[in-house]
């Protein structure tokens, strides 16, 4: 099973992206978490990564595709991945249709995560005082929320086109979303 798993930020992307990867034994990978490591462990791809991400601007298509390239080509990803955080906009879309086509590895769904805003932004705000983020403040959520829906939440039309969009609430008891999303990839 290839999946993304797509919504806006605090909509539980992480959180089902987890309790899929149990259920269907493949990894889950977050291109978050994955720049958050490198950053961290100051890696030539993590230096690189901070030159933008100090000045609040986003890591360039180029340099995310490389990274996303190289994380789906490992072994542990033969079998099956969910992607989280990827794509962003069109130009990914694209690069990641290529990235496909030379694995030999077909996306098979979109899970298409949503919840109201005001939600979004209670759960980001708890996020933030739990994990102590530092780009979890009320304006660096509200900015994110808002690319999402200007640059992100288009691409849904594209999976939907494609046949490929499992569209789910991402509102309820985290178990029960989970068993949504799952029954709607096995139908």
């Amino acid at each position: 099973m290839r999946l993304l798993i797509m919504g806006p930020q605090g909509v539980g992307k992480g959180t089902q992206a987890a309790l899929l990867a149990e259920h269907y034994d493949i990894p889950a990978i977050s291109t978050g978490d994955i720049f958050r490591y490198n950053i961290k462990n100051k890696t030539p791809l993590g230096l690189e990564a901070l030159k933008y991400t100090d000045k609040g601007e986003l890591v360039p298509d180029e340099l995310t595709n490389k990274i996303v390239k190289d994380r789906l080509a490992q072994d542990d990803a033969k079998n099956g991945w969910i992607l989280d955080g990827y794509p962003r906009n069109a130009a990914q879309v694209e690069a990641l249709d290529a990235i496909l086509e030379e694995l030999g590895t077909p996306l098979d769904k979109v899970v298409a995560l949503d919840a109201d805003h005001d939600v979004l932004m209670e759960r980001i705000a708890k996020r933030a005082q739990i994990e102590g983020r530092s780009d979890d403040t009320p304006e660096a959520i509200a900015k994110r929320l808002e690319t999402y829906a200007k640059e992100t939440a288009p691409l849904l039309d594209i999976y939907r086109d494609r046949g490929q969009l499992v569209a789910v609430d991402g509102v309820g008891e985290i178990k029960e979303i989970s068993a949504n999303i799952i029954a709607k990839l096995d139908a």
